[in-house]
């Protein structure tokens, strides 16, 4: 029983981490982003641009890193995000559905599109995602928990059952 638990531990443990984020600094690697290589320095200003609700010029440099890496997910992701934030909502499905062409299992993607099908009033497509996060988030995760207090309160304004 102790080498069940035990193996349990060791498994959650590297999901935690991942939850928790990574390091944010320019130069940090990020062994999840770009297979361990420095992070673009266009994506961190981003990201701290996102944090201060700065969403047009986080665009600028968002665009900026889409160019320099067509293939990085979590740069179409914030793309999805900000443009979301300024109510562009055509332009972010574009760049959440881009997200998640380039990697199906992106956990915030799934989260911030389930947000924006909110807004669109298609509750079925945000509780797709919910259910596509349930799958992925064996452990449970933020992203899973976010979305569905986000459903849970879309269906109380619009005075739906649950």
């Amino acid at each position: 029983m102790l080498r069940l638990f035990a193996l349990l531990i060791a498994l959650a443990f590297p999901l935690a981490v991942h939850a928790a984020g990574g390091g944010e600094s320019t130069n940090t690697p990020d062994p999840r982003l770009s297979g361990g290589t420095p992070r673009n320095p266009d994506l961190v200003i981003a990201e701290k641009l996102i944090k201060e609700w700065k969403y047009a010029e986080a665009i600028l440099h968002l665009e900026k890193a889409t160019q320099a890496d067509a293939r990085n997910a979590d740069a179409f992701n914030w793309m999805g995000y900000a443009h979301r934030k300024l109510n562009k909502l055509p332009e972010a499905r574009i760049h959440y559905a881009k997200a998640l062409e380039l990697k199906p299992d992106h956990r915030g993607a799934l989260e911030y599109q389930g947000e924006m099908f909110l807004m669109l009033d298609d509750l079925k497509s945000a509780e797709g995602n919910l259910a596509r996060l349930d799958k992925l988030c064996f452990f449970g995760c933020s992203e899973y928990a976010d979305l569905k207090k986000a459903i849970v309160e879309y269906k109380q304004r619009k005075g739906i059952a649950s």
